[in-house]
């Protein structure tokens, strides 16, 4: 009988696996401790699409807007504190499109409606300005932050214990 990810969490996977844990560049990596939980689906699993941009959300949008598949957007904004990535109206078109969730190394905002949304969302913090759309930003690359160098297509594991990436499926 094969036991699915809901089933399990982030720590048991941290047991499972402890050999394929260490540090940048290894199988399994553990993201820093420094995202909170704004969606309505506290844990998510999927393949990862990511995007680097930096205070223009303009990509996001238009990733979400196209079928998920119980994938996971991985953003890297940079860290900055001054604009939201995602809002509710871009997170209901990830949940209409079968996203399984969305983490963002930047903001979000309307947070109360993120929060009634079968969606995953971590982030940094909440922050009210949206961003600019300049249709700036770069899809399926390598990014870099909290501790770990993440690549397309790998997965994402994530609940309240934290965020792991895998460079291979555990399922």
């Amino acid at each position: 009988m094969s036991i699915e990810f809901n089933q399990i969490s982030t720590p048991d996977l941290v047991d499972q696996y402890s050999e394929d844990l260490s540090s940048v560049g290894t199988a399994i990596q553990i993201l820093d401790s420094i995202f909170y939980s704004f969606g309505g689906r506290k844990k998510f699993y999927g393949q990862i699409t990511t995007i680097k941009c930096y205070e223009d959300n303009s990509l996001v949008k238009s990733q979400l807007a196209e079928i998920g598949t119980g994938r996971v957007l991985l953003v890297d904004g940079g860290g900055s504190m001054r604009c939201a990535l995602l809002g509710d109206n871009i997170a209901a078109n990830a949940v209409k499109n079968g996203w399984s969730g969305v983490i963002i190394f930047g903001c979000v905002r309307d947070v109360d409606e993120l929060a009634l949304m079968d969606l995953g969302v971590y982030a940094l913090a909440a922050y009210p300005r949206k961003s600019v759309r300049k249709g700036v930003g770069e899809l399926n690359v390598q990014v870099q932050f909290a501790g770990s160098v993440i690549y397309p297509h790998q997965y994402a594991y994530v609940d309240q214990n934290g965020i792991l990436i895998s460079a291979r499926s555990l399922y």
